[in-house]
């Protein structure tokens, strides 16, 4: 079985994008305005990384920030984002849509998720919005969705490692649950024990605010990620 952790980073810069890949970061989520929780990034930027980007990237398909409650002329906006980011050579989708009553909004989840196809889609934590993860859980797996990005409805993925191993728990394979929000070099290995994650999601804005252009510092953050995360699973193979 292969036991090998993945660490996904947010960014929403080329200089990022690189820095990344560089402290060995294993997929990008590319992102529009971190700031306010990443919306779409532009046809320009999608482009651009991929073009000097050679590990996989995921782009945030989310047309404003604020609620995940769309209108029909938002929806439209999401399926051309979703064009766009297959004809820009991207390698996944991220996205979240809810329905009043703070539900998972399945039916147009699920069209979005077939127009995504074959890129493998990312429901975002919209997932932590909803008022029952244990409804949203089965609601977004009904839409072919292959992961779940949360942080166990808490505001980061440490506060939220016990409702993130029930969650776990519960999908039981069939989707894949990644963890994020908060997540450093300081609290990976609590968060990847407490939880039985295997995938890892992290912006580092804890450790480095978005918009700084430090890139040496960001590639540092990461690289610390990285290794923490080559170590606990090649500890976790050793015990096999």
């Amino acid at each position: 079985m292969n036991r090998k952790f993945l660490l996904e980073i947010s960014v929403e810069t080329l200089e990022r994008a690189l820095a990344a890949e560089r402290g060995g970061a294993d997929r990008i989520e590319l992102c529009g305005n971190l700031s306010a929780g990443g919306v779409t990034p532009c046809t320009e930027l999608l482009r651009t990384v991929r073009a000097n980007v050679h590990i996989p990237i995921f782009s945030m398909v989310r047309p404003r920030a604020g609620d995940f409650i769309y209108s029909s002329a938002e929806f439209a906006e999401m399926k051309r984002s979703i064009s766009e980011a297959k004809e820009s050579g991207m390698d996944g989708v991220v996205l979240g849509i809810l329905i009043d009553g703070r539900r998972v909004d399945i039916a147009r989840t699920r069209e979005l998720t077939e127009l995504a196809r074959p890129l493998p889609v990312t429901y975002h934590r919209a997932f932590d919005e909803a008022v029952d993860w244990h409804q949203a859980l089965k609601d977004v797996i009904q839409t072919g969705v292959k992961r779940i990005l949360t942080s166990g409805g808490a505001k980061g993925a440490q506060e939220g490692v016990a409702v993130l191993a029930e969650v776990i728990r519960a999908a039981e394979q069939r989707i894949v649950i990644v963890p994020g929000a908060g997540i450093s070099a300081l609290n990976i290995e609590q968060v990847a024990q407490q939880t039985g994650a295997r995938e890892f999601h992290s912006g580092l804005s804890a450790v480095l605010p978005y918009g700084s252009k430090d890139y040496r510092k960001f590639e540092d953050e990461v690289r610390k990620l990285a290794k923490q995360i080559a170590r606990i699973s090649g500890a976790q193979t050793t015990r096999l």
